[in-house]
């Protein structure tokens, strides 16, 4: 196995970790506030994710996926770049960006559908990260 796909399964781990994380306590500890405090709540998580660290990895990420994608293993790097890049970009995001534009109302349908696709990024990730360290 060579340096570059150690760094991305390394990374794609690190990337399942986060997804894991909001699925199991995040978003679930969200859910438990009352609409307004938790849509105010996930507005600010959604704002201060966007720091150069987390934008390095997630990004990083899917430029070392698409080049093991070149590099024959094709299962590893498109299960981050679909399942986790690309999920993101036209899933998760619209969502987060309709969450700063609505009101409260919108909360539920955010918190179901946002965390469902979630569990998907977090599933993506893990398998991505398996099937690179098993070179496929």
């Amino acid at each position: 196995m060579g340096t570059t796909t150690l760094i991305a399964a390394t990374l794609t781990g690190l990337m399942a970790g986060l997804f894991f994380a909001f699925s199991v306590a995040v978003m679930p500890g969200l859910s438990d506030l009352p609409a307004d405090q938790a849509r105010a709540a996930m507005r600010r998580i959604n704002a201060r994710i966007q720091n150069p660290l987390f934008l390095l990895v997630f990004l990083g990420t899917a430029v070392l996926s698409g080049f093991e994608v070149f590099q024959g293993r094709t299962a590893g790097g498109l299960l981050y770049v679909v399942g986790s890049f690309l999920l993101t970009m036209f899933v998760n995001v619209p969502m987060n960006n309709r969450l700063d534009r609505t009101d409260d109302a919108y909360w539920p349908t955010y918190l179901r559908t946002w965390t469902l696709w979630n569990h998907v990024r977090a599933l993506a990730c893990l398998a991505s990260t398996i099937t690179l360290l098993l070179g496929f």
